[in-house]
């Protein structure tokens, strides 16, 4: 039996579903490939649970679990360290063994910060291997880019051996991955265009059933689709985000700022409260019917989608004919359409559920199995 360490940086929703995923699966793990999945440290912003011996054994997990999923502190956990820095929690650990038949760790970034980005730089630099869910470090600068996705390789090439973010574009959908393997094979990609967000999927949806705009943001903030403030989710930002990473996976050097990113509402509606939001949502309401009204005289449906093609990105609300794979999506789906030298006119589509904590978790789980058989 291989045992393989882990570091798990993140205990929110995906975090939690991650670690019951892998208390979960150990027979599974055990029987068809013969590995287990040591979790040596967790850590949150308070600060973090760490072995005393050579795991923290599933009770201690689920415990963990536990605590965070009744908004307790990490740091107040029987085995807690105070300080949830999480490069000194990395320092604190040995990543670079001078035992030759131990692993280094795979540490794992479930957090929603750019803050990772010193432990994920470290954590290479000691031999370890990097899986991440969150978004951000991926979409600072190029140059951090550069450094967690080739991992000390010559400029342009990518280390698929040493870190996996499978999960930053579509939950547990093979995006990443079927864009690796076109990039592999010198299928040149020309355009990707898709629907990254399952919260506007369902709005943009709505819109085309016939509900009013105010009537399906409110719809969809009720039934806990959104974030708490839903404008996080109407600005766009978060799918400027995946579309950044997809470009730059395609070879582009391009920043964040780079992007072209049209929202849902004015950014006269910033500065007031959620409540007050969700109610002035009701003056965009005859925008949107003309919108899709006039889209529909067209054969055409309205999806927030993002473009990436010649040399651009843009983010926002898009016209799409009613008989393409986007203009035929539905509900909270997610979709991914790209467009190659071999998939033309026709693109290659990755469709499925796109959000979800535990469909991501199941993501970040496959990108450490992987990892776990490159040693």
């Amino acid at each position: 039996m291989q045992s393989y360490p882990l570091v798990l940086l993140g205990v929110g929703g995906v975090g939690r579903a991650l670690l019951q995923q892998i208390v979960e699966n150990r027979s599974a793990h055990a029987d068809r490939f013969g590995l287990r999945l040591n979790v040596i440290a967790v850590a949150d912003s308070s600060g973090a649970v760490v072995s005393n011996g050579s795991e923290l054994d599933d009770q201690t997990l689920l415990e963990v679990v536990a605590l965070k999923s009744g908004k307790s502190k990490l740091a107040e956990h029987k085995l807690g360290k105070v300080g949830g820095d999480p490069l000194k929690i990395l320092q604190s650990l040995q990543l670079n063994p001078t035992n030759s038949q131990s692993l280094a760790p795979v540490v794992v970034d479930c957090t929603a910060t750019a803050g990772t980005v010193p432990a994920l730089l470290f954590a290479l630099e000691q031999n370890s291997k990097v899986v991440l869910a969150n978004k951000k470090p991926l979409t600072v600068e190029q140059e951090v880019y550069n450094r967690l996705s080739r991992a000390g390789l010559t400029p342009g090439a990518q280390r698929l051996d040493r870190a996996r973010w499978e999960t930053t574009c579509g939950a547990a959908l093979p995006v990443i991955v079927t864009l690796n393997r076109l990039m592999l094979c010198g299928d040149n990609v020309t355009k990707i265009a898709g629907t990254f967000s399952g919260t506007l999927g369902y709005v943009m949806t709505g819109l085309q059933a016939g509900k009013k705009f105010s009537e399906v943001v409110r719809e969809a903030h009720r039934l806990g689709y959104t974030e708490p403030d839903p404008r996080d989710d109407l600005g766009g930002v978060d799918v400027a985000r995946k579309a950044l990473i997809l470009a730059r996976g395609m070879g582009w050097q391009m920043e964040l700022s780079d992007v072209t990113v049209e929202g849902l509402y004015p950014l006269s509606m910033d500065g007031i409260s959620v409540a007050q939001f969700l109610e002035a949502t009701a003056s965009l309401d005859e925008y949107f019917a003309t919108k899709v009204k006039n889209a529909a005289k067209e054969g055409k449906v309205l999806r927030f989608a993002a473009t990436v093609e010649n040399g651009k990105c843009r983010v926002g609300p898009t016209l799409v004919s009613v008989e393409s794979p986007l203009g035929r999506l539905g509900g909270t789906d997610n979709l991914v359409e790209l467009t190659t030298r071999w998939y033309n006119p026709n693109p290659l589509v990755v469709q499925g559920r796109g959000a979800g904590v535990d469909a991501t978790a199941s993501g970040v789980l496959a990108d450490v199995m992987e990892l776990a058989y490159t040693k």
